[in-house]
């Protein structure tokens, strides 16, 4: 006799998100400008990270389910020059809303670096929290797939 399976929780049946954006990320932490606002000086995002938000959009597909659960997550920031500080604060930003409901459910990551000069991007994966093993599986064949195709 088979079992039914009951979800006890709103998950993903196990499902890892795999994702490769293109462009690159502004470092947060340095991206922001003064201007001013009725008086006041507000800081607001720079230019390069409003275009690469709008890119991001474009890219990234929104889940019909949002992950609600711990997660995991994985991603390497790969660079078009040795210049940008390492900071993938603005891609965890910009997935809330698409793949999670918050990046506050982030738990655990995984961030690595990468030199780029002609194909800047962002190879990211996000799992439950309990899947850590998978997602650096599925990021280390991700990094190796995408290592093949831009040598």
């Amino acid at each position: 006799m088979i079992t039914p399976r009951h979800k006890s929780r709103n998950t993903h049946d196990d499902k890892l998100c795999v994702l490769t954006i293109e462009g690159e990320p502004a470092s947060k932490a340095n991206s922001r400008r003064l201007v001013l606002i009725k008086g006041r000086l507000v800081p607001i995002k720079s230019k390069k990270a409003i275009e690469y938000s709008k890119a991001f959009e474009k890219q990234c597909p929104t889940l019909d389910s949002l992950y609600e659960e711990d997660l995991a997550i994985a991603i390497k920031v790969i660079y078009k020059s040795r210049r940008p500080d390492l900071d993938e604060s603005l891609v965890l930003d910009l997935l809330q809303g698409k793949i999670y409901k918050n990046d506050r459910l982030i738990k655990l990551k995984w961030i690595e670096w990468g030199l780029d000069k002609e194909h800047p991007r962002t190879l990211i994966v996000v799992g439950l929290l309990e899947q850590q093993r998978e997602i650096l599986n599925a990021f280390r064949r991700l990094v190796d797939e995408d290592t093949g195709r831009h040598t």
